[in-house]
């Protein structure tokens, strides 16, 4: 019989138990009842392109449903549904969080950053928070134990170079592999990963003999839901969100919880989308109590004082 949280033969042990219905009790900084993370996913310019080398052109998160491609041809119109949110998403979000006084955490790929160095520099400019997203935006689950050691390693000194600081935090696409996680904790240089789906708040986990924190996140609270049909019109996502902050407002009377936001900038980058996400940062900033928090905030804070 498998038993709960019995570690499997590679990778990392499951665990249905959690926090077991006893969350901690969590005090967020000026007693916030609820901290929202804003995540925007920078990926343009280092997804799958036969224009960049690669076999095949992507067919994920853009506006067609996924169709069949001829292999080694070049999908131009995917390509520039891609280009839309480096060109313009990117810049309408900005201009969004600064109006609002609130920061994001980019979870940011290395090879798309260094394609477009003037977005790069403006994200730790404004203030906000760099995360790394892996070198490319690619399914690492697919990447023998070795050339995934060495993304994580290209990743890393491509950040740094592009942003001028080695980014804290770890987060791949989508899924990682059965090595993510203890390859993040071999490179050293992370706080934290959120290749996790499973809590609303951070927890502990052990890695081999070391400890290791992980700051879930969510593909629930995502825009990437609007390629699967599961949100129409933008105030679908707007109402979406408010329902999700106003469960986790209620319960953070007692136990404050975390929200996460995941945004795509060739997605919610569009005018009549980004309005939901702009009514909702204005939703959310008209309750008392509620801390617009980045990831590395979190990741301290959690390190702080829940050690």
């Amino acid at each position: 019989m498998i038993k709960d949280s019995e570690p499997n033969s590679v990778g990392p042990a499951r665990d249905l138990v959690g926090y077991n219905g006893k969350p901690p009790k969590v005090t967020w900084p000026n007693n916030a009842r609820i901290a929202i993370l804003l995540v925007v996913n920078y990926e343009e310019g280092s997804e799958p392109a036969v224009g960049d080398g690669d076999p095949n052109s992507e067919r994920a998160l853009s506006e067609t449903n996924v169709r069949p491609w001829p292999a080694g041809q070049r999908d131009l119109a995917m390509e520039t549904m891609y280009e839309y949110g480096s060109r313009v998403g990117y810049w309408r979000l900005l201009q969004m969080f600064d109006e609002f006084g609130v920061k994001c955490t980019f979870y940011a790929c290395g090879v798309a950053l260094e394609r477009n160095l003037k977005a790069a520099a403006e994200m730790r400019g404004r203030g906000h928070d760099v995360i790394s997203h892996g070198w490319r935006w690619e399914d690492v689950a697919l990447l023998t134990r070795e050339e995934e050691r060495e993304h994580i390693r290209l990743a890393v000194k491509s950040i740094e170079a592009t942003t001028g600081q080695r980014p804290l935090g770890w987060y791949c696409r989508s899924r990682p592999s059965v090595n993510t996680r203890e390859l993040v904790a071999e490179e050293g240089g992370f706080l934290y990963d959120s290749d996790a789906y499973n809590d609303d708040l951070p927890y502990w986990t052990m890695v081999g003999s070391k400890k290791h924190l992980v700051i879930p996140y969510s593909l629930v609270n995502n825009d990437a839901r609007f390629g699967s049909g599961a949100f129409g019109p933008p105030e679908d996502f707007d109402e979406h969100l408010r329902y999700t902050f106003d469960r986790l407002y209620h319960e953070g009377a007692t136990h404050p919880k975390m929200m996460n936001v995941g945004l795509h900038m060739r997605i919610i980058g569009h005018p009549s989308r980004s309005e939901a996400v702009r009514n909702f940062i204005k939703y959310a900033q008209s309750f008392k109590d509620v801390w617009f928090a980045t990831r590395i905030e979190i990741a301290e804070h959690w390190m702080s004082h829940h050690p």
